[in-house]
């Protein structure tokens, strides 16, 4: 993945994983990555209404590709069945309730169990879908972190200008 930024490179488990990454890897192939944007930055200090306080930067599609496009959303893969924890760099899905990702995704900057099964982020405790991890480019991850922000909404998103995949 290269940003504006500098790169990320993202390692994804397909075999813990399956359903999510091939959701991911589709998106991709897609080209709906492609002149996307890290939009959201989520840090300690930009949470003052939540009591279970994470820290993530989301990213998803551009906004010219079109919601037509966006695959059905995914029967949540959940991590006490995965075991693909929220850990420092993990790659996950977002979400708005269980079974509802498609597109959007976010980089964990530290541990975050409260994003796994059972965790407390979530009202219904169901997790989010880990199912990746970042191998380099966590310099990159929190330049992006750090960059000026609205509440949570970044001032200026972080361009993605393309994601590959690399066999």
């Amino acid at each position: 993945m290269s940003t504006n930024k500098g790169d990320i490179v993202l390692e994804l488990d397909r075999e813990k994983a399956p359903v999510t990454v091939e959701n991911f890897l589709a998106y991709v192939e897609d080209g709906a990555f492609t002149e996307g944007s890290f939009f959201r930055v989520v840090r300690l200090d930009n949470q003052p209404d939540d009591s279970v306080r994470i820290e993530v930067i989301q990213g998803g599609p551009s906004r010219e590709y079109s919601r037509e496009r966006y695959r059905p959303p995914l029967e949540l893969e959940r991590t006490r069945d995965t075991w693909v924890l929220h850990v420092d760099g993990a790659l996950s899905t977002a979400r708005s309730g269980p079974d509802t990702a498609r597109a959007q995704f976010f980089i964990c900057i530290g541990d975050q169990p409260s994003l796994d099964f059972g965790g407390a982020r979530n009202p219904d405790g169901q997790g989010f879908a880990a199912f990746g991890r970042v191998t380099s480019g966590m310099d990159v991850v929190r330049r992006i972190q750090g960059a000026a922000t609205d509440g949570q909404r970044l001032v200026e998103p972080i361009e993605i200008e393309w994601v590959r995949r690399v066999r």
